[in-house]
């Protein structure tokens, strides 16, 4: 079974790095360098503060982008080569399929965050003249986008696994904006009331709450995460992810694929 799914996740791996996926890391890279120099002529202060916000940004953007667009891909690919059928003939179950393609991903995504990171600390130590105690602050914010990417991946492995392609894009970028805001969503829900209140809530507590894994802007000020927020979105993360990845093997280990 485990060489069966590390098979998967690494042939995965493969086949992004194939279809050029890791390829936006030489552009992010080049242009983290590139612009470097021109934050000198900004303020004393203001250049480590933009260029933070820029990169972690980035990182969080190429990575969404990357996670959504690949991830409806995984198993309507194979559908649409004719290869799922080979892979299942063998002693493969359709949960080591959805698992290892999801593994697969997540690799990729951490792969890329990882050379992102590289590229980000090299401008980061162009623009401060090296780099201090508080230049690793941006490794929490980081982390925080991996977990995101997690959950962002099983949320649209869910989809795939009972929508078309188009629908399961669709269905995966609408959730990661309400998600964005979820924090938003419960502030309304509290002031909110009868029925609307009540949907709200379910809403809110339903959607993923990426808002807070979102702490861009606090370590940008250079202000330290608490090791408790750690610990809780660690372990809403996996959580989450694992209970989509459960509904997506749920769905298709009942789907039709004939």
């Amino acid at each position: 079974m485990i060489s069966r799914l590390s098979a998967i996740t690494l042939n995965t791996f493969r086949e992004a790095v194939r279809d050029r996926v890791l390829y936006n890391l030489i552009l992010f890279v080049l242009l983290m360098v590139a612009s470097a120099p021109l934050f000198s002529a900004i303020s004393i202060g203001l250049e480590r503060l933009i260029l933070v916000n820029l990169g972690l940004s980035s990182i969080s953007f190429f990575g969404t982008v990357i996670a959504i667009f690949v991830g409806i891909g995984l198993v309507s690919k194979e559908i649409e080569k004719k290869t799922l059928y080979t892979i299942l003939s063998r002693p493969t179950r359709r949960w080591e399929l959805i698992l290892g393609k999801y593994l697969g991903l997540v690799m990729t995504l951490v792969v890329n965050a990882a050379c992102m990171t590289a590229g980000f600390y090299l401008a980061l130590g162009i623009v401060s003249r090296g780099l201090g105690r508080a230049d690793a602050l941006p490794l929490v914010a980081i982390y925080f986008i991996i977990l995101q990417f997690m959950m962002l991946t099983a949320l649209t492995l869910l989809f795939s696994s009972f929508s078309t392609t188009i629908f399961s894009a669709i269905f995966a970028f609408a959730l990661f904006v309400i998600g964005t805001f979820a924090e938003d969503l419960r502030n309304f829900a509290a002031v909110a009331h009868g029925l609307t209140r009540w949907l709200a809530t379910a809403a809110a507590y339903i959607v993923p709450n990426f808002s807070t894994l979102n702490v861009i802007q606090q370590v940008a000020h250079e202000q330290p995460v608490g090791g408790g927020l750690i610990f809780y979105n660690t372990v809403y993360a996996l959580l989450y992810s694992a209970a989509a990845i459960t509904g997506a093997v749920l769905i298709f280990e009942r789907r039709n694929l004939k």
